[in-house]
């Protein structure tokens, strides 16, 4: 048997819950329309942040054995909710967004492509239940977080 991680969620009251993950706590909530008081996020979206977290670190890593720096990176991840109950996600995109001068292309499809099929243990396991689709986006020059749409 491999490695076993355990989560717990503890009520806080309404709809507000501490997750104890790994030594550390993050509320979850809901907005007052479903009884929540929005103190946190929703439980559903903490799965679009765990692919995110996987794979930027996977081709973070991967980029670093490769000497090859960044000046910006990041990871946004859509994902699309069926209408019908029990929601959830059928389709993901995840867009790889790099920023820097002279990045060598060639090498940040290696880094996402390992990522994507050899190490990102979330991307693995969303690959076998819903559609995933991936974009690479190169920005030549410095671009700020705060800019880039999402």
């Amino acid at each position: 048997m491999g490695h076993l991680e355990t989560v717990t969620a503890g009520w806080l009251g309404n709809m507000l819950f501490e997750a104890g993950i790994s030594g550390h706590k993050v509320l979850m909530d809901t907005d007052s329309s479903f009884g929540g008081e929005d103190k946190g996020p929703r439980p559903k979206p903490f799965m679009l942040a765990a692919l995110a977290g996987c794979t930027a670190m996977d081709v973070i890593s991967i980029l670093k054995k490769m000497r090859v720096q960044p000046e910006g990176f990041q990871v946004r991840v859509e994902g699309s909710l069926t209408d019908e109950h029990p929601r959830h996600y059928n389709k993901i995109r995840v867009v790889y967004e790099f920023t820097g001068k002279d990045l060598p292309e060639d090498k940040l499809r290696r880094a996402v492509e390992l990522s994507e099929t050899s190490y990102c243990g979330v991307m693995h396991v969303y690959r076998q239940v819903m559609e995933m689709t991936t974009e690479i986006v190169i920005h030549n020059g410095m671009l700020r977080n705060e800019s880039l749409p999402g």
